[in-house]
């Protein structure tokens, strides 16, 4: 694998676009790995010319990799933002900025940068998966500024779920319901569970592995979920408003309320209540999903006992398994499963996004 991409002399990079690296985490370090992997490959791609965490905000000059490892050892910021080129006139139209945060101050700016012509590819669920009116004002700044949204990876890591939703919109079918096991984190939980070694043990390996959010509350809490079934209600034609969507959080009043710094040691907490749900299951012979669905009588999200030959009690590890019934699948709804988590998945989606704008450019 090459070590060093120059902007100036690469031959497979777009000197006339750039990228914009926001978060060098899990993901954005896959990003990175896997952008090299497709320039080696011949795969043309625009530059990466900055990257930003909360330890640096800086300019990429010659090694990317380089770049990243210094970002990533760099001593934390006593406030960390924004930096400036991502603030003022540096990035222009036709650059592209990659969220690769969980930040909600960043998914403010999506709508900012769009309206400047600036592409955005995000992770970032807390753009179209949080308030409707930041949502809608994400989709009429990019067209306005003629730029593109790419949010295949906010929802199943790049299944083709959000594509199949907006396609089927386009060809003039109407949504009923989807509902499905949306969160990866919480399919590799409850696939894994049985019981016999404590819920919490099984969060931490979760979250060392990257399947959770940097607080595992959010996945827990079943807020990353509602905000993935906003994005797909969205999608599909919906207004669904976060607080119309019934949410039954697995976390604790107790752990809820603790700063993140302390959650770590309290998550044995939520291993009494789990193991009575999960008794309670095996006594009606289905098992635990952890489950997001909207229709026409609203929007719900928790954990459900369903039979074991349910169509969502299939997949396995990180699946997501997800139903889309509408007009044209009434009878039999349409299923979409896969990989619904992890560092690699979710980057190849991030690049497929930057690869489906270079190459309308």
């Amino acid at each position: 694998m090459s070590a060093v991409v120059r902007l100036a002399d690469n031959p497979g990079s777009s000197t006339s676009a750039r990228i914009a690296l926001l978060g060098t985490g899990v993901v954005g370090s896959a990003f990175i790995d896997r952008y090299l992997r497709l320039l080696d490959n011949g795969i043309r791609l625009p530059g990466i010319a900055w990257l930003a965490n909360s330890r640096a905000l800086q300019p990429v000059e010659g090694d990317v990799a380089q770049a990243l490892r210094e970002a990533n050892a760099a001593p934390r910021l006593d406030s960390p933002g924004l930096p400036h080129w991502a603030q003022n006139e540096s990035l222009r139209a036709g650059d592209t900025v990659i969220d690769a945060t969980a930040s909600d101050v960043v998914a403010d700016w999506h709508a900012q940068w769009l309206a400047r012509g600036i592409h955005v590819v995000t992770a970032n669920k807390l753009g179209n998966g949080s308030s409707w009116l930041r949502a809608q004002d994400i989709q009429q700044q990019a067209d306005a500024g003629q730029s593109r949204y790419g949010d295949s990876a906010t929802v199943g890591a790049g299944l083709p779920l959000l594509r199949s939703i907006r396609a089927l919109v386009a060809g003039g079918d109407r949504i009923h319901a989807v509902e499905g096991v949306l969160s990866g984190s919480l399919a590799w939980l409850f696939n894994h569970y049985d019981g016999r070694r404590p819920f919490s043990e099984l969060v931490r390996e979760a979250s060392q592995a990257g399947y959770t959010e940097p607080d595992p509350r959010i996945d827990l809490s079943g807020e990353d979920v509602r905000r993935k079934l906003l994005i797909l209600a969205r999608a599909a034609g919906l207004p669904l408003q976060s607080h119309e969507v019934r949410v039954k959080s697995l976390v604790p009043d107790a752990l809820a309320s603790l700063p993140l710094a302390q959650v770590d040691t309290a998550l044995g907490q939520l291993d009494a209540p789990i193991a009575e749900l999960w008794q309670r299951a095996a006594r009606e012979g289905g098992q635990l999903r952890f489950v997001g669905r909207f229709d026409a009588h609203g929007a719900s999200v928790g954990v459900r006992v369903l039979p074991a030959g349910h169509a969502l009690c299939g997949g396995s590890g990180t699946d997501n398994r997800v139903a889309i019934s509408s007009d044209r699948y009434l009878q039999q709804p349409l299923l979409v499963q896969g990989p619904g988590a992890g560092a690699g998945v979710t980057a190849a989606a991030l690049l497929d996004d930057v690869i489906a704008i270079t190459q309308r450019a």
